[in-house]
């Protein structure tokens, strides 16, 4: 059977307890000081659909937490959808996340989770760029900044260009700290990597 035709496009808000610019992105494994991967990731939709379900304007997240590199699987994760999102589109990207439809980077990401919750609460991102804010009711906050000139103090900007990579290919990268807890699952850190990036996510050949 042909899998359900799915697309993706808009903003993603990557907060994790690596260092600056994260390990992963550049050898596959985390740069923490234990050598997990914790993190905090919001997602804005501005245009999506999953076979009939218009998922343009929603705002989801997740909450993740892998022991080791993310390949090594293990991690646990719980969603985070507004209350706003409707069933059937709460549906439609669980299906997209944990892989179900095929389709990067989630094909390759699903399976390294294991779901273990989902939450309906309001997400709030304010600010813009690097020092974008997202606040979840009752579950999470974070707080991202551009880096600092250690001299002058002044804003140091920095992007990271991946050409071949699966979740993002052109990051902002600054410094943020982070608190979420939800299902059992709980992550934070501060002063660590942080990531604004634009997606195109789909499962089309």
């Amino acid at each position: 059977m042909t899998a359900t035709p799915w697309a993706l496009q808009g903003q993603g808000y990557e907060f994790c307890n690596c260092d600056f610019g994260c390990g992963c992105n550049f050898g596959g494994f985390p740069n923490s000081k234990d050598g997990s991967c914790r993190a905090l990731v919001g997602v804005q939709i501005n245009n999506g659909s999953c076979g009939g379900v218009d998922l343009s304007g929603v705002t989801c997240a997740a909450i993740v937490d892998w022991p080791k590199a993310i390949h090594e699987g293990g991690g646990k994760a719980v969603f985070v959808v507004e209350p706003t999102t409707t069933d059937e589109q709460a549906a439609a990207l669980g299906q997209i996340f944990t892989g179900q439809l095929g389709g990067m980077p989630w094909e390759l990401l699903g399976p390294s989770f294991e779901v273990v919750g989902m939450e309906k609460a309001a997400i709030t991102i304010t600010g813009s760029g690097p020092k974008s804010t997202i606040t979840i009711d009752g579950i999470a906050e974070a707080r991202g900044d551009t880096l600092k000139n250690p001299v002058t103090g002044e804003d140091h900007l920095a992007e990271v260009h991946l050409p071949t990579g699966f979740i993002w290919t052109k990051g902002e990268c600054g410094t943020g700290t982070f608190n979420a807890a939800a299902a059992g699952v709980s992550v934070g850190s501060e002063n660590t990597n942080w990531i604004l990036y634009g997606f195109d996510w789909s499962n089309a050949a």
